[in-house]
């Protein structure tokens, strides 16, 4: 695939206070190699990290420093720059940073242009992971995110502190693709209606316990995100999850399988394409309890009789009048041939094979690595990358599939 050509585009990259600020420097030159004009505003906590000469080295721009600051003559800098920009990129961004930008607190260069700012906001959070995890935190990102804004989820490693956890800067390159994504969208998936559903379901034991699996929603929600970027309308069903689903969606929240095939029958009829990359529980006990289950004195061992839940994507594929179903195998070992299997059996148009005895890829991780099976024979290799990255390998193999049965997508 070329590089994207992000010429006449102007990004405005804020840079705070994180050992992980250097980083944002690969990000500048490699937003200018591809055409961008980038104009960089660096926090006084990002200049103990990285000066701005290295910033004006790169972009061939002033660098904002104060509020008071004004290089563009009789421009007033954080107007100008605020209204002119394509995109406002915030690599890295801390928790102080995000707290200001969720509460409209404007007290240095870099908060005074998001408040002056109709452009994407882009946040690519860095921190540690006590502090990514606090509820406030959460919070604030919950309300960035529900105001519209795109967030980067951290990665995880080795971090500053010396401790490991999640928390680390977004690779560079994942952050300037995203980036570009956002300067130049892709229409192609225009006048698609797209059924995604996404996470586990729970399934209940008795009042207080239920059987449920390790699906975050994450893969579903990065199906969803890609597909409203590309201009389709989606209809989200989705089940108890942690994480947020992006704005934008027709979301429709549930938490048993049977809740989820209720909800993926109701919007099935009106939708072109169907990605099922929800996990629903393949098993319910067949009488949940009235009241909570107590340890037996005698220390005897429970024993559960457990029923097959329905299978949505079979059913589905049972009703279908013309849509083209993407279904994922989960698998653990024989992979493709418990992919191929799934495939056939529910006559699915395509399978996405997903190994998730990875420690790197499937549940509870931000990468993911899969193969596309086609009911045609075709196969797509998609190697370790973003969840997001998974996603956009779906609908580029389902795009061709939709335009086939004459479904209206833009070239």
């Amino acid at each position: 695939m070329e590089p994207p050509n992000l010429a006449g585009k102007r990004v405005l990259l804020g840079v705070s206070g994180s050992v992980a600020a250097y980083r944002a420097a690969d990000v500048a030159g490699k937003l200018s190699a591809l055409g961008a004009d980038v104009h960089v505003v660096l926090t006084q906590s990002g200049a103990t990290f990285i000066g701005p000469a290295t910033f004006r080295a790169l972009t061939g721009n002033p660098v904002l420093t104060g509020v008071f600051d004004e290089p563009y003559g009789a421009r007033v800098a954080h107007i100008h720059i605020a209204q002119s920009c394509g995109l406002f990129l915030v690599a890295p961004a801390t928790a102080n940073v995000l707290a200001k930008l969720a509460h409209g607190i404007a007290d240095d260069m870099l908060t005074t242009l998001a408040l002056a700012t109709t452009a994407p906001l882009c946040l690519a959070p860095a921190m540690n992971t006590v502090m990514l995890q606090h509820p406030a935190t959460q919070a604030n990102l919950r309300l960035l995110i529900d105001r519209g804004a795109e967030v980067i989820e951290p990665a995880t490693g080795r971090l500053a502190c010396g401790t490991e956890g999640q928390g680390r800067l977004a690779p560079v390159d994942a952050i300037v693709r995203r980036a570009a994504e956002l300067l130049r969208p892709r229409a192609d998936l225009a006048g698609v209606r797209a059924l995604v559903t996404a996470g586990p379901t729970q399934e209940p034991l008795d009042p207080v316990r239920y059987l449920t699996n390790r699906s975050s929603g994450k893969q579903g929600f990065a199906v969803a995100r890609a597909a409203l970027e590309r201009g389709a309308e989606v209809v989200l069903v989705a089940g108890p999850t942690s994480a947020q689903p992006p704005a934008g969606v027709e979301l429709v929240r549930v938490r048993t399988t049977s809740e989820m095939l209720q909800a993926a029958r109701a919007a099935f009829g009106a939708c072109n394409l169907v990605v099922a990359a929800g996990a629903p529980a393949d098993y319910a006990p067949l009488e949940p309890a009235a009241s909570k289950l107590k340890k037996d004195p005698s220390g005897a061992p429970l024993r559960l009789e457990l029923a097959q839940t329905p299978d949505i994507l079979a059913s589905l594929a049972a009703e279908r009048d013309g849509q083209v179903l993407v279904g994922f195998a989960a698998e653990t070992d024989d992979l493709l041939a418990g992919a191929l299997v799934k495939l056939r059996k529910k006559g699915l148009d395509l399978i996405v094979a997903n190994d998730v005895s990875r420690t790197d890829a499937g549940f509870d991780v931000e990468t993911n690595a899969a193969v596309i099976l086609g009911a045609d024979g075709s196969r797509i290799d998609v190697p370790l990358g973003s969840k997001a990255d998974l996603a956009h390998a779906i609908l580029d193999r389902a795009l061709p599939l939709l335009r086939e049965r004459g479904l209206p997508t833009s070239r």
